[in-house]
């Protein structure tokens, strides 16, 4: 079984969120939407609909999204099957968060490795973005 598939998002810790997604607007490109964040959608020769995406988000820097570590950033793994992953992480002895969200936007789970950097994993919905 198939565990992580691609990446679904990258979020980054910032003392002011609105400055400096600006400043990525500015000289990236990166037009932030008033959520906090950027979608950018995947698309390819064979594929010219968009069928994913990954989200580029900014947070507060006391965000308790991240869990309790202190890094600036988050990364979110796009994955076939979130609970099976969920049930093999804690049989191989991983830190896996017992919480888990089950929301329009797909499921997710979270994992904290070894050095405290918490890891979100999401399971898509079903449909053409789960590709």
């Amino acid at each position: 079984m198939k565990r992580v598939t691609g990446i679904g998002g990258v979020f980054i810790k910032a003392k002011d969120p609105e400055a400096l997604g600006s400043r990525y607007k500015r000289h990236l490109g990166i037009d932030i939407k008033e959520w906090g964040g950027f979608t950018f959608h995947w698309h390819t020769p064979e594929e010219p609909n968009p069928h994913g995406a990954t989200v580029w988000g900014l947070f507060k820097e006391d965000s308790s999204y991240f869990g309790a570590g202190s890094a600036p950033f988050m990364i979110n793994y796009r994955v076939h099957d979130l609970a099976f992953l969920l049930d093999a992480l804690r049989r191989e002895g991983c830190a896996v968060e017992p919480k888990t969200e089950d929301s329009e936007y797909g499921k997710f789970g979270w994992v904290t490795d070894p050095e405290g950097n918490r890891v979100e994993l999401w399971e898509p919905p079903p449909g053409p973005a789960a590709d």
